[in-house]
């Protein structure tokens, strides 16, 4: 038998949701390149009034985001170039936005304090919101990796 730690089961569930999306085709278009100046101002916006709470109104995440919680649900992470976010291909960052953290970007079962936007927010808005995060990933190194992961999930 084998064992996965919770975080490698985490992590493997997030890239099989990509892969996943990219093999089916996934219809949805891409929330980043979707973005205008507009829309990463109306982003700004939204995420100040939907996401900073939680997030960060500087992107800068809950203290200690990678340990657990007393109740066992992770901090929210940074959305900067410290966390995680930017290593998601766009259509898993789009899901999770939109649904929630769930398969098959989570393991079945698993508990977030991430709520699901759809109804709250539609496709644009939640595309804006995603491009204002992603405006702030200026780094060579981020955006040559971002490059390389929208070219590996592209359909």
């Amino acid at each position: 038998m084998v064992f996965i730690s919770t975080a490698n089961f985490f992590a493997q569930a997030f890239l099989l949701g990509g892969a996943v999306l990219a093999l089916t085709g996934c219809q949805e278009r891409p929330p980043v390149a979707a973005a205008t100046p507009n829309g990463a101002q109306l982003g700004a916006q939204l995420y100040a009034a939907h996401c900073a709470l939680c997030h960060g109104a500087r992107l800068e995440g809950q203290p200690n985001w990678r340990e657990r919680l007393s109740n066992g649900r992770m901090p929210a992470p940074p959305h900067d170039e410290t966390g995680h976010t930017w290593h998601h291909p766009d259509a898993v960052l789009f899901g999770i936005t939109k649904n929630g953290l769930l398969p098959p970007y989570a393991p079945p079962g698993y508990k977030s304090d991430m709520p699901a936007f759809a109804s709250r927010l539609t496709d644009d808005e939640i595309r804006s919101v995603l491009a204002f995060i992603a405006s702030h990933w200026t780094s060579r190194d981020v955006q040559a990796a971002r490059a390389e992961l929208a070219s590996r999930t592209q359909p």
